[in-house]
């Protein structure tokens, strides 16, 4: 299982993140975001990272052309589509894409096969916000099938990482609010507890 650390927005962040060893880290590219970050910003703290740290670009329903320049660009590796964007938009973006999508309690999983060759992110939803809010989803509704065949986000913690390895086991989880002490700002002593935390369980149940 690997670890994506979102919303960074400063150098010192992200150096931190990849201090402690997350997989990848993601940008948002959504100006009403409280984590959103200029593209040539990200840009400076990308060319001082890690070329073994996966670069996320996170956006909503942008157009494929505006995703595949800054993707270009900024260097990034992995497109996260976290709005509303039809199946044929991740068609046509040059990078491997995510596509997010937040679930209620009466979500159809049968969508997710409309999207072709894409990673699928599963996210709490909100009728205010696209991602980001810190709450979680019924994980229990699931299903088995898709357990370890997508990303997890929403309101992922120290306190419910072995919950999420134990029990679905996905490909990565998607983690942002609970590592914070404001919006866009990282927490070292959170971050640190939670990679000890999951490096811990990785050792314990490998």
């Amino acid at each position: 299982m690997k670890i994506k650390v979102c919303g960074i927005t400063n150098l010192n962040d992200a150096l931190m993140c990849e201090k402690f060893e997350a997989d990848a880290l993601g940008f948002v590219f959504y100006k009403k975001s409280k984590r959103y970050i200029e593209p040539d910003k990200a840009k400076e703290i990308i060319n001082s990272l890690s070329p073994f740290t996966l670069k996320v670009g996170v956006f909503v329903n942008e157009t494929a052309e505006f995703v595949n320049k800054i993707s270009e660009k900024l260097k990034i590796n992995l497109a996260q589509l976290h709005g509303n964007e039809a199946p044929e938009i991740s068609n046509k973006i040059i990078i491997p894409v995510i596509k997010s999508f937040r679930v209620e309690n009466n979500f159809n999983f049968s969508s997710l096969s409309e999207y072709e060759n894409v990673y699928c992110l599963l996210d709490s939803f909100s009728r205010n916000e696209f991602g980001g809010t810190g709450k979680k989803f019924n994980w229990q509704i699931i299903p088995d099938s898709l357990k370890n065949k997508i990303i997890l986000a929403g309101g992922i913690s120290e306190n419910n990482i072995e919950e999420i390895y134990r029990n679905i086991n996905p490909i990565a989880v998607d983690i942002s609010s609970s590592l914070e002490s404001k919006p866009g700002k990282k927490d070292e002593e959170k971050t640190k507890n939670f990679f000890i935390k999951f490096n811990s369980l990785k050792e314990k149940l490998c």
